[in-house]
């Protein structure tokens, strides 16, 4: 049977306006009986809605539900494509998985399913394939969508999950090592979960983000891959029409809704659950130059926990986030800074960035609570070995903290840096360097200051690589040269 689209009917699903096609009734069936539906359509580009639900009425008999679909996506030659359909599925409960444009197909059953996916039971009742028309250009891409449902008893055991352990017992205070924000097969990655676990430590980590896109499936399996001493912080890379987000230290199998635009004012509440369920927000790459990926929802940040300052290998667009976020200190905003790689395969080195935390233990309530109070610093490998401090009157604080000085106080700010030859060091206050060095080939430094605290109410450390650049004054500006670590800001009064 084949049901086209109704663009005429509408529905709101608490997820801003989409469209539904007409419901496809299947009667049941004996064992072994495989029945299809068929779905077509075209998206114009001409009031073309965020998502559109093709709705199947499953009956009891069934045991497993395949979907395949087609459509002709058009590679711009710019590191995006226009006419993209994205797939995923909504049982009668809700949430059964998402692929967005990774995969052709997939199949969900009782006991197993493709990766993005959730095995789990086939509940009889209205089910929906969700199709994401994204950048659609006129005149438009057609498309065809299969839904197998197929009848009989599971012939293996029901799924059982196993999630990742929380914290990773026997560990103590000190500064610890990760990379929040990774793929792998459950969304559009290429890494498998084994082969990024062996990646991470292999890259100095001791602890990963599970982030897939709009899935929580790899979550519900981390505790099969996860080495004893990697801690994986359960999460969701929030993937939204107008800017990602990490919803990160999740209770594993936690989904995030992702259907909605800043228009729709669906974020702070989506947020305000993440932080009751003891996770953290985290906006993504603002800046980033591709369409739906750039930061929407306000350059303040009004509504995260903290940014994505330093994504993958230091670009332009992570120099605008840099400055955006200055400014915003300048201005009294704080908002804690991370760095990630991002990595869907071994082309994107994994720890490249990384955040740098100060913890009590290695676990994922405390990962949360360090980044919310910025007590991090940002480095692209784990060679490079960092300390900032400021003192005054007998107490020094770190990255993220406030040293309680009065503003006539003058303050000793202190930089340690090992790992980091060929490069420009600075310290910088809200106008600008208050001390730096060039380090040589040794790769270590200290580069120290006196401050008066009300002149610098904030002081942070950049490391730069020259890389064959002339050499500079490091006491000017370096924008340009590659970031090799950066910390978040100690408050000074």
């Amino acid at each position: 049977m084949t049901h086209r689209q109704g663009l005429d009917r509408r529905a709101l699903l608490g997820v801003g306006i989409a469209t539904t096609a007409s419901l496809a009734v299947v009667e049941p069936a004996a064992a072994g009986t495989r029945r299809v539906v068929r779905f077509s359509g075209r998206f114009t580009g001409v009031a073309t809605p965020d998502w559109h639900y093709l709705p199947v009425r499953v009956p009891r008999g069934v045991r497993a539900i395949e979907v395949s679909y087609s459509y002709a996506r058009t590679d711009t030659g710019a590191g995006f494509s226009t006419n993209v359909i994205d797939i995923g599925l909504f049982d009668p409960d809700g949430f059964r998985g998402w692929s967005g444009g990774a995969r052709t197909a997939f199949r969900v059953a009782a006991d197993r399913a493709t990766p993005g996916y959730l095995a789990g039971p086939m509940t009889p009742g209205v089910w929906r394939v969700a199709l994401g028309p994204f950048l659609v250009v006129p005149p438009g891409v057609s498309y065809d969508v299969r839904v197998t449902l197929v009848f009989g008893r599971a012939s293996r055991p029901p799924f059982r999950g196993d999630p990742p352990p929380r914290a990773v017992p026997g560990t103590g205070a000190g500064w610890y090592r990760g990379d929040l924000h990774t793929h792998t097969v459950h969304s559009d990655g290429r890494h498998t979960q084994p082969s990024l676990a062996a990646l991470a430590q292999r890259a100095g980590l001791d602890f990963l983000g599970s982030s897939e896109h709009n899935t929580s499936s790899a979550t519900r399996t981390w505790g099969r891959h996860a080495p004893a001493d990697l801690l994986v912080v359960c999460g969701e890379e929030v993937t939204t029409r107008a800017g990602h987000w990490l919803a990160m230290g999740l209770p594993p199998g936690t989904w995030i809704d992702w259907r909605y635009r800043p228009a729709d004012d669906r974020l702070p509440r989506l947020t305000d659950r993440v932080r009751s369920l003891g996770g953290i927000a985290i906006a993504c790459h603002p800046f980033v130059p591709v369409p739906g990926t750039t930061w929407g929802f306000g350059n303040d940040y009004a509504d995260m926990d903290a940014v994505e300052l330093w994504n993958g290998p230091w670009t332009t667009d992570d120099e605008v986030a840099l400055a955006t976020w200055h400014a915003l200190l300048v201005r009294g905003r704080f908002v804690p800074a991370v760095g990630t790689s991002d990595s869907h395969h071994e082309g994107q080195t994994v720890g490249r960035a990384q955040t740098v935390l100060r913890l009590p233990s290695l676990s994922s309530a405390a990962v949360v609570r360090a980044v919310r109070r910025g007590h991090a610093w940002l480095a692209e490998s784990s060679s490079v070995q960092l300390a900032l401090t400021a003192s005054a009157g007998g107490r020094t604080v770190s990255c993220g903290e406030r040293l309680p000085a009065a503003p006539t106080d003058l303050v000793d700010v202190r930089l340690q840096l090992s790992g980091v030859p060929g490069c420009v060091v600075q310290l910088l206050g809200p106008t600008g360097p208050v001390a730096g060095t060039i380090v040589g080939a040794s790769g270590r430094t200290v580069v120290t200051a006196r401050v008066l605290a009300a002149a610098a109410p904030f002081v942070r450390a950049e490391v730069r690589r020259l890389d064959g650049a002339p050499v500079v004054n490091p006491l000017e500006g370096v924008v340009g040269l590659a970031m090799v670590a950066m910390t978040n800001p100690v408050f000074l009064g």
